[in-house]
């Protein structure tokens, strides 16, 4: 998992984003006009671990502002701006308070939003809801390797799930993903 000391080292130099931080430490308001001017404000270049310059950047300004920005960021923030705070959470002292964004986004179909509240956050999920949350990423053709912790969660009770969603498939006429069936296969052995 990628750490905020990286995402600094890989932003270092940016002397627009030090200086935004430090507003933001200073009035921890200013983080709702920079949060979504990252992009332009940043870049938008990719970095290592499969973030981006604006995502990293956001995580940074997130990093330095109360739990209730953090919010206000999702709350109000675009499809881009959710993805950044999403994938941000793990690395926020911000304990629970986070997990009603992931039940939020786990609530859209948007597979970049379901696939990144299943990242290593995913692991303050009661196993219901996170049951449920990867029978979705098969539903919708997430790939399961996105699943944070995916082989030690899965229990029988999620074989049971997906073997009757295979059964729905099946009468459909639908394949059921190659991941989705070798994890069948897998709970079958345990």
């Amino acid at each position: 998992m990628t750490t905020l000391d990286q995402l600094k080292s890989e932003l270092a130099g940016n002397e627009r984003l030090t200086d935004d931080l430090r507003r933001v430490a200073d009035k921890p308001e200013t983080v709702a006009g920079l949060f979504p001017a990252a992009g332009r404000r940043y870049g938008r270049e990719p970095l290592t671990g499969g973030w981006t310059t604006d995502e990293a950047a956001r995580a940074l300004l997130l990093s330095v502002s109360p739990a209730d920005q953090v919010l206000q960021a999702y709350r109000y923030g675009d499809t881009a701006e959710k993805l950044a705070v999403l994938k941000a959470l793990p690395l926020l002292p911000i304990g629970d308070s986070g997990v009603p964004l992931l039940e939020d986004a786990l609530r859209t179909n948007d597979t970049r939003l379901v696939s990144a509240a299943l990242g290593p956050y995913a692991d303050r999920l009661g196993q219901e809801a996170w049951r449920q949350a990867v029978l979705k990423c098969v539903f919708m053709g997430v790939p399961l390797k996105e699943v944070h912790r995916l082989h030690d969660r899965a229990d029988a009770e999620l074989g049971a799930m997906l073997r009757a969603f295979a059964q729905e498939r099946a009468a459909a006429g639908r394949d059921m993903p190659p991941d989705a069936l070798a994890l069948l296969d897998q709970l079958k052995e345990a």
